[in-house]
């Protein structure tokens, strides 16, 4: 499994662009890209490579993880998907985007499918799993990679920190309960690609983020 980062929008959120090595089937993570300069930059990125894009996969709805979705259904013709219980919140994205000054424009795609916790899909010959994380979001999810031993957190798991909760749907509780009784019992030696800021690894964050307390 090989990944790339871009940081994208006014926003600074991590997107990520992952393929499997073999078939070169590629996916991308929280697709944020909020411009023309941005889009060129990821879509330059999948040429180089020559990947053929299979996915659209999102931790969750936020606008600054989903600004990018009307241009990879536009490019590639994918279409999100996300866990079940963040059908709510997409739905009020756009509405929520207005309310920080921020436009959506050219129309959302429809949602490609629903996951559920414990999920698989298939990049190729990696297998990748859904782990509903609720907190930040309803629908929240966090996406494991066993075999490349990474963990995409979205917004639930930063470096020394994790999301806020104060956004409608958002939990603390249940964001707690989704890092110490779902994230923390992942192999201490797994990667974090967390949702804004750098990476880190679950046994530092097991170590060092207040949320093991």
């Amino acid at each position: 499994m090989k990944y790339i980062s871009f940081t994208f929008n006014p926003i600074q959120e991590n997107c990520y662009l992952l393929w499997d090595e073999q078939t070169l089937e590629a996916a991308i993570v929280d697709c944020g890209a909020w411009n023309r300069q941005e889009e060129q930059s990821l879509s330059g990125c999948i040429e180089a490579h020559g990947l053929k894009m299979k996915y659209a996969l999102q931790t969750h709805a936020h606008f600054d993880h989903t600004f990018g979705l009307p241009f990879l259904h536009r490019t590639y013709g994918l279409k999100p998907i996300f866990h079940v219980d963040e059908a709510e919140t997409y739905k009020q994205m756009p509405g929520m985007a207005a309310q920080f000054g921020l436009n959506i424009g050219g129309g959302m795609p429809v949602v490609e499918q629903f996951l559920y916790d414990n999920d698989t899909i298939m990049l190729g010959q990696t297998a990748i799993r859904l782990i509903h994380t609720p907190g930040h979001t309803p629908g929240s999810a966090s996406f494991y990679i066993p075999d490349a031993q990474l963990l995409l957190s979205g917004d639930t798991l930063f470096q020394q920190s994790i999301g806020r909760t104060d956004l409608p749907g958002g939990d603390f509780e249940a964001e707690m309960d989704s890092i110490r009784n779902k994230l923390f019992r992942l192999p201490p030696d797994v990667t974090v690609l967390c949702g804004h800021g750098p990476s880190t690894t679950i046994g530092w964050e097991q170590q060092h983020n207040y949320a093991a307390y």
